[in-house]
Order: structure tokens, then sequence, then C-alpha cells
């Protein structure tokens, strides 16, 4: 299958002759390499693809949520001391400023 590109950037034509020359590979070779890197860059990844390229990485299984609760059913569930500002407790761990204990 032949392409025909009209219009082309003369400069681009003249950096791929360059990179050519320098690895030792034809033209068309290195215009296919960039054409494949390009479509893998923008190839959306999936959460598979991520974790296979990063192995330190893992994920949670899915759960079924069975649970039927909304949000306002666990307003309450968490009990913080008297005097606790919340607002202020989210702004330090915006900053960094917390500590884990």
């Amino acid at each position: 299958m032949n392409i025909i590109i009209e219009e082309i950037n003369p400069n681009l034509l003249k950096v791929i002759s360059e990179i050519a020359k320098k690895e030792n590979k034809t033209e068309t070779k290195i215009l296919e390499d960039i054409i494949e890197k390009g479509i893998k860059a923008t190839k959306k990844l999936t959460a598979e693809d991520i974790v296979s390229n990063n192995p330190k990485l893992n994920f949670m299984e899915k759960t079924n949520m069975k649970s039927k609760r909304t949000f306002d059913d666990m307003i309450g569930i968490v009990k913080a001391p008297k005097g606790f500002n919340s607002v202020e407790a989210v702004r330090e761990v915006r900053r960094g400023n917390y500590d884990i204990p």
C-alpha cells in the first residue's frame, strides 16, 4: 500500500533522513517506527496495561456492593473527639503536614 503525502514539511524530511543515516536504517523504517510509537502513545491504557507495565502496583479486587446504604446512612459512622476541625485536617493533609500514627 502506498501513501502519498502532499505538502509535508521539508524540515521533517531532513530530520528523518538524518536519523536514518545515524541509525543505518531506511527512511521508510524510521517512519514506520515513529508511527508505531505514536499509535502506542495515543492508545488508551487499561488498568491491566498499567499494572503489567509496573509490577509494584496492585489493584484491589472488585467487590459486590450488596448493601443498599445511601450516603446519608453513613453519616455518624466515624466519631472524632470534641473540638476536631475536619476542614483544618483536610488542609493539613493537602499541605503534607500530618503524622501517621
